[in-house]
């Protein structure tokens, strides 16, 4: 595992204005005068000590806002910044790295009351200290508190600029509601609400298996046949409280903290009966599994996890979900949910179309890109990429070169020559390309969504629709099919003002058809291990790419 701790986002600079100057810019005669407290010099002069040592954090911004010369020079006001950090660990942040005063350990309650016994210096120096405390939380809640580019290669958009007022920040303290200042900076979407809310209800839950004897709720036992309705043995009963133990209390007779069957006949409790079923099909689905109501492997082994490894992937997904902000506010926009298996397109007028897709293996993962659509094209011949030339199909051709034949592939020189097959050592082949034409068997299907990367990743037809119906896709070689994908194409060229449509294009059987979208539109494929589905349960996705141990730990 990854232990580098990666670089926090910087915040941006604001120079240091005379806070004394500004008061009476504006139109104050003096900030109320706290002369034994903490002074208007004293403070400014902290500010710019500060920011010639590195500090980036927009402390003296938040003054000019604030209009006096202490926000936290009393118990009460530092009890209530206090109270609001703890609850960033909703937030899957901790509130240690807030509250900290010192790399001894030092809390802000104690560097507060160490602070009050000394001079003027020392109070200042408390004062911006706990005013960083403050506004790196919301630089963190904004941005997310790791640079994403250092946890998963491929994510490079820029940090989102600050949104919030920090006019509204500074009232916010004044009046003492820290809370509403948090908020000002919290991603204010459903996706997130959904997520911390989910994060919160799982600690919950994890809290209470400690205190009660669920916290030893049985696993399911492996078994050579499924657990299906009707079914009535004493591994249903375990079923039971496995289910509790993920807070589906429902599906207990009696105490859930005891398991405790009480006044029900044990028939009652071991029999596989229809509510079991909607209860089975309730956390099949939360975990992206095919909702059937059979526990079988898949099954199994996700009631066989753990509350604390759900927390753990909420904490992860909520800093992605801070990366997030940028792609979802686009409109148009397109995103790929690539451990979720599912593609968004979000319309100019805020329709939103989504669609299954197939990403790559685990062995030839499918990459986190940032880019925009450029242009499509219609009836793609496919020229097979390096890495299935060299692993998959070069192999076969060392004793078989009729498998060309079979799938309508010619060889071409690297100036687009074509070649004899037979006439190549294929132990040796050197610099020889093989081409697939256009047609139903082409593993580009009939159109190609095309945007710039480096890595020569785009979304495509294809003609194994069979796979869309499978639970878990993660089946292709890194690019990305996506079912109904002439209907994606076919709205990008109306929601772009394009001239062209996509039913005559495919009329004209022209292989290899380059249609240029008027205007780009944003993409991103992105990894998530947990998010809300359409109806807003929160849903865990397997880490198909052992992804979160290293957001987690950098966390």
């Amino acid at each position: 595992m990854n232990k580098t701790r990666p670089t926090k986002r910087p915040a941006p600079r604001v120079k240091a204005v005379g806070l004394a100057a500004l008061a009476l810019s504006a139109g104050l005669a003096a900030w109320p005068v706290m002369a034994e407290t903490l002074s208007a010099s004293a403070l400014e002069k902290r500010i710019a000590t500060a920011e010639a040592q590195g500090d980036t954090l927009p402390v003296a911004a938040f003054y000019q806002r604030l209009q006096q010369p202490s926000a936290w020079q009393t118990a009460a006001q530092v009890d209530a910044l206090v109270e609001a950090l703890e609850t960033l660990k909703s937030d899957g942040l901790a509130p240690a790295d807030y509250l900290d005063a010192a790399e001894s350990g030092e809390t802000l309650n104690q560097a507060f009351e160490r602070s009050q016994a000394g001079d003027d210096q020392a109070r200042a120096a408390f004062e911006v200290r706990a005013t960083e405390a403050l506004l790196l939380a919301l630089e963190h809640l904004q941005r997310g508190r790791l640079s994403p580019a250092e946890i998963e290669p491929g994510w490079e958009t820029p940090a989102p600029r600050r949104t919030y007022s920090m006019a509204r920040v500074a009232t916010a303290v004044t009046d003492g509601n820290l809370a509403d200042a948090l908020a000002l900076a919290r991603p204010d979407t459903a996706a997130y609400r959904q997520l911390r809310e989910a994060l919160i209800d799982y600690r919950a839950l994890a809290q209470t298996a400690q205190t009660a004897q669920r916290s030893s709720a049985p696993l399911v036992p492996a078994r050579d046949d499924a657990l299906r309705r009707d079914d009535d043995n004493e591994d249903v009963a375990t079923l039971r409280r496995r289910l509790a133990y993920w807070g589906m209390d429902e599906v207990l007779f009696g105490d859930p903290d005891t398991y405790a069957y009480i006044d029900i006949p044990a028939s009652n409790a071991t029999r596989f009966d229809a509510g079991l079923e909607a209860a089975v099909k309730r956390f099949q689905r939360r975990h992206l599994l095919s909702a059937d109501g059979v526990v079988g492997g898949k099954t199994r082994r996700a009631l066989n996890g753990s509350l604390g490894s759900h927390v753990d992937t909420l904490r992860a997904n909520l800093e992605r979900a801070r990366w997030m902000q940028p792609v979802m506010a686009r409109r148009p926009g397109v995103w790929v949910d690539i451990a979720g298996y599912r593609m968004h397109y979000t319309r100019p007028d805020g329709e939103r179309w989504s669609s299954r897709v197939v990403v790559g293996s685990a062995r030839r993962k499918t990459p986190v890109i940032h880019s925009a659509i450029t242009h499509f094209t219609v009836n793609p011949t496919w020229t097979v990429p390096p890495t299935i030339w060299r692993e998959d199909v070069q192999p076969k051709l060392k004793h078989d070169t009729s498998y060309l034949a079979r799938r309508n592939m010619q060889v071409l020189s690297a100036d687009g020559a074509r070649l004899d097959p037979e006439a190549i050592d294929w132990r040796a082949p050197g610099n020889v390309m093989l081409r697939q034409s256009a047609g139903a068997a082409n593993p580009l299907g009939r159109v190609v969504v095309r945007f710039p990367n480096s890595q020569l990743i785009y979304l495509h037809d294809t003609p194994a629709q069979g796979l869309f119906t499978r639970d878990r896709r993660a089946l292709s070689s890194g690019c990305v099919r996506v079912e109904g994908v002439r209907e994606l194409v076919r709205m990008l060229l109306k929601d772009t003002g394009s001239r062209y449509r996509l039913s005559e294009l495919l009329q004209r059987g022209k292989s290899d058809l380059n249609v240029n979208l008027p205007e780009r539109v944003p993409v991103a494929l992105v990894y998530l291990t947990a998010w809300p589905d359409a109806t807003g349960q929160v849903t865990f996705r397997p880490d198909i790419y052992r992804r979160d141990a290293t957001l987690l730990n950098a966390l």
